[in-house]
């Protein structure tokens, strides 16, 4: 009756077993089969959201890059370490407060209550105070004023780190526009050799034209299928060049949208007056300018003397408390003042004053320089900028000019009138105005870009 008891314990336990793991099961299918649909459908999503191209403007491509690009990176770690070195030397003029704490135990001599040290007051001496000290001197007032010099130089420097950052970006952003205006134009070239090696042969089977016409086309259409692949690479290379600062991945699809809306030229006054007032590589040597002469103030504070001021205030006592044993008060205040005077230094003084004048006028020397290549770079900028905007207008006759020429070579070559090398020679001069055109283009931006560096309206 036991082992019967026992055995019929053992099957209900199994069969209330198995709905536990039957529902078990089945909640690990449902979990895996959403998971499986889950991967599926983000795996189909996945392709078709990266397969989308980011729309990149001018703007967007320079916020970008200014994000990404390490030199600029540098440079604006650079300038604001320079403005907390700024606070940090103005701060150095106020007063230095600190709260000093300390117990001396001194030894005594045998059957004596005095300590065998004579610089120390008492056997057992607390100290708990309140130091304020301050120095007063041209050489405080001197390291303000470099650091000021120093921080406004990083500013400086930062300004052109930006402005050079933002024209590569335009010179790569608009260059790519124009690798992928030239592909197009490589893609249309094709084409159209294409086509008319397709004429050739069909006048050719009409015994109106030769074989060499045939030749000819075809050695044509061979040179333009090589260009077109010339013009893959080149625009392939264009977009990761820019991508590299735009994307972690430079990879990344992404169109480009320029701006059509571009302001004018200024007139050449107008370019001078912001270029004098804007212009960070003058401001740069200003500051270098000024940081020498605080250089020279500094030297100078050697024979100068400093003026010290310290105010103590706390307990001084051989007991660490307000009052001693004999109602004796132990808090109190002690100033002081010290004036520290040079007298003689071995001529140190007076050689660093020396360097600091030599380097002064050196610094003066790459201010006038700096102004004289300013000028010539705003001439040279200038000049560059409005012959490529008069261009355009040319290069847009030509490519129309060019268009048509080939368009009527074609139906004079269709009536017999043309040869195969006037086609040929048409389809080059169409080819090489739209790439005159894309170049002409991009040389404008460029110089456009150059030029708003200069005088710092970008």
């Amino acid at each position: 009756m036991l082992s019967v008891e026992k055995n019929r314990r053992v099957w209900c336990a199994r069969i209330g077993i198995v709905p536990i793991v039957v529902i078990t099961l089945l909640l690990t299918a449902v979990i895996v089969s959403a998971n499986g649909q889950s991967r599926s459908e983000s795996a189909v999503a996945g392709p078709l959201d990266n397969d989308r191209p980011t729309i990149i403007t001018l703007d967007e491509a320079i916020k970008r890059a200014e994000a990404n690009e390490p030199a600029y990176a540098a440079s604006s770690a650079d300038s604001r370490s320079a403005g907390l070195d700024r606070l940090i030397a103005r701060g150095g003029l106020l007063p230095s407060v600190g709260y000093h704490n300390q117990a001396i135990y001194t030894q005594t001599s045998r059957g004596q209550t005095v300590p065998r040290f004579i610089a120390n007051n008492a056997i057992r001496e607390y100290s708990s105070q309140a130091v304020v000290n301050e120095t007063l001197g041209l050489g405080s007032l001197a390291v303000v004023r470099r650091a000021d010099a120093v921080s406004a130089r990083a500013a400086a420097e930062l300004e052109i780190a930006r402005r050079g950052l933002v024209s590569a970006v335009t010179s790569l952003f608009y260059g790519s526009l124009a690798a992928d205006n030239k592909l197009v134009v490589a893609e249309r070239a094709l084409q159209e050799a294409a086509d008319f090696t397709s004429l050739t042969t069909k006048r050719e089977e009409a015994r109106e034209a030769a074989h060499a016409d045939v030749v000819k086309a075809q050695l044509a259409e061979q040179q333009r299928e090589r260009d077109l692949g010339d013009a893959k690479v080149a625009a392939e290379k264009a977009r990761l060049e820019l991508g590299v600062l735009l994307f972690p991945d430079p990879r990344t699809p992404y169109s480009l949208s320029p701006d059509t809306s571009a302001a004018p030229l200024l007139s050449r006054a107008e370019v001078q007056q912001a270029a004098a007032k804007n212009n960070p590589e003058l401001k740069s040597a200003l500051a270098t300018l000024k940081m020498s002469n605080s250089d020279v103030m500094t030297a100078w504070a050697g024979y100068l003397p400093d003026l010290g001021l310290n105010v103590t205030y706390g307990i001084d006592a051989p007991q660490f408390a307000v009052n001693g044993p004999d109602h004796a008060h132990n808090l109190g205040y002690s100033a002081s003042v010290t004036v520290d005077i040079p007298v003689w230094d071995w001529l140190s003084t007076q050689h660093k004053v020396r360097q600091s004048e030599i380097r002064r006028d050196a610094a003066r020397v790459a201010l006038t320089a700096t102004q004289r290549q300013l000028i010539a770079q705003l001439d040279e900028a200038f000049s560059e900028a409005t012959t490529a905007r008069d261009q355009l207008a040319s290069l847009d006759l030509s490519v129309a000019t060019a268009e048509q020429s080939l368009r009527l070579t074609k139906l004079r070559y269709s009536e017999g009138e043309a040869t195969v090398l006037e086609v040929v020679e048409a389809q080059n001069a169409f080819v090489s105005a739209e790439n005159a055109r894309e170049d002409g283009r991009m040389r404008y931006q460029a110089a456009r870009a150059d030029l708003q560096k200069l005088t710092g309206m970008m």
